[in-house]
């Protein structure tokens, strides 16, 4: 398994290793010699989000691709998906985007897309760590210079044509009529999604769209929405909107509260969306792919339409990686495969689109509110009728873990304990220091109940790592927003 890959990149506290200059460099330079080694003249797309640390560690990333002899375009602040599709669109040799996506301002993280706008293998990010943190063992790493450095190429330029084909993908879409409030997170959207959406002729009250470099999700963007819904509700109230609409600091994610202030997240988009593109045959394989985060409600409305649901482990590369297994085995041309995660990362997977993209989920949402006649988004997404649901995370440090098998006993003795529980998964997160437990009953075990369990396997897990009684967090999955912890 990599030791600083996890699954989104690599990620850490700003001032501490690996997010230091020092480590970015190395990793610029063992990256290009992995990526770049089948390309005569290689070139990375290097783009960023709005935090303060962005650009210095995309100085010291470009300086490492650079001394390698890999040209760097540098797209400056982006959206994670808009580098991935450039990458594509531009036969780059890959992409690197530097961003922690939804996680606090004081942290951020490196990862990397290879020449088809894909997330690295497992075997790559191996190598790439065996040449930028070598171990004993590891073979040595790269000359540190190549006699032919790279060149910086401009990239600013491609923000437009990222823009246009988001909104070529939907000639005859308008939005006439709708009024919108866009929450960009003070992230990476916050220069783009307003444009996007007025383009196609609503109107847009953009909020948290000034970045300053210190704010990115900071009480804003899409996990805070989740989260606490009530702030975007009333706004929408205020401004006597239809909707509104929230994207992570990266934008890769993209949640919607609805007129009554109700959370629609990623399960709600992707049985509607499952819905829309088979009734047009636009529907890979019949086929929905999600994690085993996924509500019961999504299962039963993709049962009832007659569709396959395939789940992963949790991460969206694990999502990917079932959806293109689905495309080999398909004949269906100018399909597009669907997958995705509770938290409003979608995938919406053809030749040109190969990562989730925020606000490319958005515009294909809109299109399918429209063609349900479009009247309530609250009647849209309460055909997901979601069974009682809760994810409690909790702190755990760098602590002790408990191991996968030490889990799966857990999660065993939960359900043979507890009548009317239907799914319970315990796991470690892979971009933070955190434990999480999703338990889901058949209705006969409300939310209050599952609470009281999840706060007891939490505190379990803290004990075993050392740090008692550290804070917990209850998301309800079914209704949104967070639930009181005892």
């Amino acid at each position: 398994m990599p030791r600083l890959f996890g699954t989104d990149g690599v990620r850490g506290t700003v001032g501490e290793w690996p997010m230091v200059p020092e480590f970015a460099l190395k990793l610029g330079q063992a990256a290009g010699a992995v990526l770049a080694r089948h390309a005569k003249r290689p070139a990375v797309a290097v783009g960023r989000d709005t935090r303060q640390s962005g650009p210095m560690l995309h100085s010291a990333l470009s300086a490492g691709l650079l001394a390698g002899g890999v040209d760097v375009m540098a797209l400056d602040v982006i959206t994670t998906p808009g580098v991935s599709w450039l990458v594509q669109r531009l036969g780059l040799a890959a992409g690197a985007v530097i961003s922690a996506s939804h996680n606090p301002v004081d942290q951020n993280g490196i990862k990397f897309f290879g020449p088809q706008g894909q997330k690295l293998s497992e075997a790559e990010e191996l190598e790439i760590e065996a040449l930028a943190d070598p171990q004993p063992g590891d073979a040595p790493a790269p000359p540190p210079f190549n006699a032919r450095p790279g060149r910086v190429l401009a990239g600013q330029g491609m923000h437009e044509l990222y823009l246009e084909a988001l909104l070529a993908e939907h000639p005859d879409l308008r939005l006439d009529g709708l009024t919108l409030v866009v929450d960009c997170a003070n992230g990476a959207a916050s220069a783009f999604a307003p444009e996007l959406f007025a383009r196609a002729g609503a109107r847009v009250i953009a909020i948290h769209a000034s970045p300053t470099g210190l704010n990115i999700n900071a009480e804003a963007g899409s996990e805070y929405v989740r989260q606490q819904p009530g702030k975007l509700k009333d706004l929408i109230h205020s401004y006597r909107a239809h909707m509104g609409i929230a994207f992570d600091g990266d934008a890769d994610r993209v949640i919607f509260v609805d007129e009554h202030g109700g959370v629609v997240d990623g399960d709600h988009m992707l049985g509607r969306l499952a819905r829309y593109l088979d009734e047009r045959g636009q529907l890979m394989a019949r086929s929905v792919v999600t994690t085993t985060m996924r509500n019961g409600g999504l299962k039963g409305y993709v049962d009832s339409a007659g569709l396959q649901l395939h789940e992963t482990p949790v991460g969206d590369k694990y999502v990917t990686e079932k959806l293109i297994d689905l495309r080999g085995r398909t004949t269906l041309p100018g399909g597009i495969g669907l997958g995705g995660e509770q938290s409003g990362h979608i995938i919406l997977l053809d030749d040109d689109h190969a990562t989730g993209d925020g606000m490319r989920t958005a515009l294909y949402v809109l299109r399918a509110f429209l063609a349900a006649n479009g009247h309530s988004l609250a009647d849209f997404a309460a055909a997901i009728g979601k069974t009682p649901q809760i994810i409690a995370s909790a702190d755990v440090g760098r602590g002790p873990r408990l191991d996968k098998p030490a889990l799966a006993a857990f999660e065993q003795q939960t359900l043979a304990d507890t009548p009317g529980l239907t799914r319970v998964n315990l796991r470690y997160s892979g971009t933070e220091p955190k434990f999480r437990a999703m338990l889901e009953s058949d209705g006969s075990q409300p939310e209050e109940a599952l609470v009281v369990m999840a706060t007891r396997l939490c505190r379990h897990m803290q004990r075993a790592a050392g740090v008692p009684e550290a804070l917990i967090e209850i998301q309800d999955c079914s209704r949104g927003g967070l639930l009181k912890v005892d």
